[in-house]
């Protein structure tokens, strides 16, 4: 059991194409504010093979999955393999038959409780004004003399003229509450105005994608942190003043945080309606990091099962996938610049290693009822010199040589990207995911049911 803090995503936005960037995400380990598991925090649990945690609540979500719960999630999108994407330059996207095209939305918001229709100084965020290509706000990271919202338009029209799917992480609710990352960030959550101006960036967003296919992903990290700081694992606990904040659209849910995650789902079911949605499971949310976890004895899947109950009572029953993830950066960036070990065994043979992961991640699907999809993978590979923006990992090679293994996990896609700036990317991988990608393809792709 390591002792360190969980590899968690920190994003930090301000990009503009020459005008801001965008960075990833970034890990804190300094930054743990009381909210990360301390020393061997969760050794006992799970270990003594129960299934609710003590969450009580709707587990029926995923009580009796069926045997292949990703082929109907793809048929649905006109797809029958598993998918892979990444977060890549529009001409690596061009280069290799990708069926996934991910972007981040991370940002602060508008100081307006409406959102802006003109990217104009009348337009300001508590940075300045977006009326100078200086926005804070992901709306006008585009042309300003564009109605907001352009860099997402152009985004799903793009994607949908290469044959590819967007995929759209939301990640706002930090950067938007200017508050520190956890607990503390929860608080703006029983923020009336804060919540208002949130839900109703979170409809435009949704408003660009239109009736376009899309999948959305909510707000990584944040319902990870809503079970960590929960009292007695109870979601309904942390509240949210989700009514006042958006009367039209959550007039009907509780105002805590499960009203909060259903409203945002129902939100897109009304705003994207041929979008697929889904929440992100957090490993770490039991307040042990799964991943690295090296006792044998440990009960993998009675963890991910707390984590699936929780957000079975989050409203996860109404989604279409749930999205996980492995690490937030290369395992060779976090041995050469923490001293951290993060590695997972190809060779299955000393823990933490793949196996464990993907026992995980079935376990979680199955409680759930819902396929799962690899967002943020690591992009980098053996043969790199671990420096600059080139760094040692081993996840690329290891999902594509094993994709059986993923289908018999309920996966239905796997996306690399780089966490922050500094680490491996498409661009800078030496071709290593591209050629992947070609040979996966030409290869015949990887079916979910036998």
């Amino acid at each position: 059991m390591r002792t360190s803090s969980p590899k968690r995503m920190k994003r930090l936005a301000f990009l503009t194409l020459g005008l801001l960037a965008l960075a990833g995400c970034s890990s804190s380990s300094d930054d743990d504010g009381g909210d990360k598991p301390g020393a061997d925090a969760g050794v006992d649990a799970g270990t003594s093979g129960e299934t609710d945690a003590g969450t009580g609540g709707n587990t029926d979500g995923g009580t009796q999955p069926s045997a292949c719960l990703g082929d109907s999630f793809l048929t649905s999108l006109g797809k029958d393999k598993l998918l892979v994407g990444a977060k890549m330059e529009n001409s690596t996207a061009s280069s290799a038959a990708f069926d996934v095209h991910y972007l981040y939305i991370s940002s602060a918001l508008t100081q307006s409780s409406s959102v802006c229709t003109a990217c104009n100084d009348s337009c300001t965020t508590q940075e300045g004004s977006c009326g100078q290509y200086a926005c804070a706000w992901w709306g006008c990271w585009q042309d300003i003399a564009v109605a907001p919202g352009a860099m997402v338009r152009d985004f799903v029209r793009t994607a949908k003229g290469r044959g590819q799917l967007p995929f759209i992480t939301y990640y706002v609710q930090l950067l938007g509450s200017r508050l520190g990352e956890g607990a503390a960030q929860l608080g703006a959550l029983n923020d009336a105005a804060f919540l208002q101006r949130y839900l109703n960036d979170w409809r435009f967003t949704l408003q660009q994608v239109g009736t376009e296919k899309a999948l959305l992903h909510l707000e990584p990290d944040l319902w990870g942190y809503v079970q960590f700081n929960a009292t007695n694992g109870d979601p309904a606990q942390v509240p949210a003043k989700v009514t006042t904040a958006n009367p039209t659209d959550c007039g009907t849910q509780p105002n805590n945080a499960v009203g909060l995650a259903r409203c945002m789902v129902a939100m897109a079911r009304k705003y994207a309606p041929n979008a697929k949605v889904g929440l992100h499971a957090s490993p770490w949310a039991t307040k042990m990091d799964v991943y690295l976890n090296a006792q044998a004895s440990f009960d993998v899947a009675g963890e991910a099962r707390k984590v699936a109950d929780f957000l079975l009572k989050l409203g996860a029953a109404d989604t279409d996938f749930i999205v996980i993830e492995a690490s937030d950066r290369d395992a060779g960036w976090y041995q050469v610049n923490q001293g951290e070990n993060t590695w997972w065994d190809a060779n299955n043979a000393t823990l933490p290693h793949f196996h464990q992961a993907f026992a995980w991640a079935k376990a979680l699907s199955e409680r759930l009822n819902k396929p799962n999809f690899w967002w943020q993978l690591p992009v980098g590979n053996m043969a790199l010199p671990n420096s600059g923006n080139k760094w040692k990992d081993n996840r690329v090679d290891y999902f594509f040589a094993h994709t059986a293994e993923l289908a018999a996990a309920h996966s239905v896609g796997f996306a690399f990207g780089a966490g922050i700036d500094g680490t491996t990317t498409p661009e800078s991988d030496n071709g290593n995911l591209v050629n992947r990608v070609k040979a996966y393809k030409q290869a015949g792709g990887q079916k979910l049911c036998p």
